[in-house]
C-alpha cells in the first residue's frame, strides 16, 4: 500500500462517501454534531493557507471509523482544507505504518492518527515530524512523537463508569472478563485499568477470570472468543468491553444463549451497532463518544499547530465535549482531554442513533 498516491487516497475516500447512498447506514451519511459557526474563524483556509491533512485510523470499513470519516470530510468542507481518511482493511499495525510511510512520501502537511499499536507507530511518526509534518493523535496519550494528542475524556474515569454499571447489574459479585482490541491499544488498556481498579475498590466480590481478551476490533472475533470463555466458565456473569464491536459480539452471544438477566455487558458501543440488543434487553448499557466530532477536533488541532496558534489548557474548540480542554498530566502538557462521552440505555438510545 506504500505506493498509493494522495490522489488515490482521496479517490478511495470519495468512493466510500459515494457509497453512502447504497451501502452505508443513514448515520454515516449525516453530518457530525458540529456547529461550524462556533469554530474559530482563523481555522478556515480563507484566513490562512490551505492544508493537506490525512487521518489514519486503526481499521477502515467498520462503523466507528465510518462515522469518523464523516467528521474528517465535514471539516474539509466547512474549513476549506484538503482532508481525507484512510486505514488498513484489517486491524494490523504493520499495514498502518505503511500508510503513514506513504503519506510522508507524499509530503502532506499533517497526519492525524488513531494508532492500532502505539509502539509500532512511534518510529514512523518520528520520521514524519523530522520532515516537518505535524502529527496529532487520538486514543494514544502515551505517544512521544506527536505535536498533540487529544482525548475525548479521562481514560480511567471512562472505564470506571463502565464498571460502575456492570457491577450494579451483576449485583456486586460474580465472574467477569474484559476485552480490548489489542494489548497494545493504549487507551483501551487504560479504560480496562480504570474498570478493574473500580471493581477492586467497590465490588471486591467480583472476579476477573482471564487475562484481557484481544478481539482485533472485530465483532465476529468478539463473539467467538467470548463463546470460548463461556464454555470454560459457564457461570460467567459479566463482560466489560473496550472495543466498540464487543457490544455486538456480546449482544449476539447473550441473545443466542438466552442469557438476558444472567450475563451482563457494559462497554463501548454505538446504537447503530448494538441497538437491537439494547431494544431487546440483551445489552443494558453502552458508552461512547462521537468519533465524527473527534475527527473534526483532530483536524482543528492540526491546522492550529501548523499555524503555530496558542494551544494550551482551557482551549475551546467550539465542539460539544471539547469546550475546555485540559492537560491533567503536568508531565504531558501536549495531551489534551475533553469531556465528550455519554452513556446510553434503552431509554435514551433514540437520541444517539448515528
Amino acid at each position: 500500500m506504500t505506493g498509493i498516491s494522495r490522489r488515490s487516497f482521496g479517490a478511495l475516500s470519495a468512493a466510500a462517501l459515494l457509497a453512502t447512498g447504497t451501502g452505508l447506514p443513514a448515520w454515516a451519511q449525516a453530518s457530525a454534531a458540529v456547529d461550524a459557526s462556533k469554530v474559530s474563524a482563523d481555522i478556515n483556509a480563507k484566513a490562512g493557507k490551505k492544508r493537506t491533512i490525512a487521518t489514519v485510523v486503526k481499521v477502515d470499513g467498520i462503523a466507528w471509523f465510518d462515522r469518523m470519516r464523516v467528521g474528517v470530510t465535514q471539516f474539509g468542507k466547512d474549513q476549506g482544507h484538503d482532508t481525507w481518511m484512510v486505514g488498513p482493511s484489517q486491524a494490523d499495525a504493520a499495514a498502518q505504518v505503511q500508510l503513514v510511510e506513504s503519506l510522508i512520501a507524499q509530503g502532506v502537511d499533517a497526519i492525524c492518527i488513531v494508532p492500532f499499536s502505539v509502539e509500532a507507530v512511534e518510529p514512523v511518526l518520528q520520521k514524519a515530524r523530522n520532515q516537518g509534518i505535524v502529527v496529532i493523535s487520538h486514543e494514544a496519550s502515551g505517544l512521544t512523537n506527536i505535536d498533540y494528542d487529544i482525548e475525548a475524556f479521562d481514560n480511567h474515569a471512562y472505564g470506571a463508569k463502565l464498571m460502575e454499571v456492570l457491577g450494579r447489574d451483576m449485583g456486586g459479585e460474580g465472574k467477569y472478563v474484559a476485552t480490548v482490541g489489542s494489548l497494545t491499544s493504549q487507551s483501551q488498556m487504560e479504560w480496562i485499568d480504570g474498570a478493574v481498579a473500580y471493581q477492586k475498590e467497590h465490588f471486591p466480590k467480583m472476579q476477573e477470570v482471564t487475562r484481557r481478551i484481544e478481539t482485533y476490533d472485530d465483532a465476529t472475533t468478539d463473539y467467538n472468543k467470548l463463546k470460548e470463555v463461556l464454555t470454560a466458565y459457564p457461570d460467567l456473569k459479566g463482560i466489560v468491553g473496550a472495543p466498540m464491536p464487543t457490544s455486538a459480539g456480546a449482544g449476539r452471544l447473550i441473545a443466542e444463549r438466552n442469557l438476558k438477566g444472567k450475563l451482563f455487558f457494559s462497554g463501548t458501543g454505538l446504537v447503530s451497532v448494538a441497538g437491537q440488543y439494547l431494544r431487546n434487553g440483551d445489552v443494558n448499557y453502552i458508552q461512547f463518544w462521537d468519533p465524527a466530532v473527534a475527527g473534526y477536533a483532530m483536524n482543528i488541532l492540526a491546522v492550529m499547530a501548523l499555524a503555530k496558534k496558542d494551544i494550551k489548557p482551557g482551549l475551546d474548540l467550539g465542539l460539544a465535549g471539547y469546550n475546555s480542554l485540559q492537560a491533567p498530566d503536568a508531565k504531558k502538557p501536549n495531551v489534551l482531554v475533553g469531556q465528550g462521552w455519554v452513556g446510553v440505555t434503552k431509554d435514551n438510545m433514540a437520541q444517539y442513533n448515528f
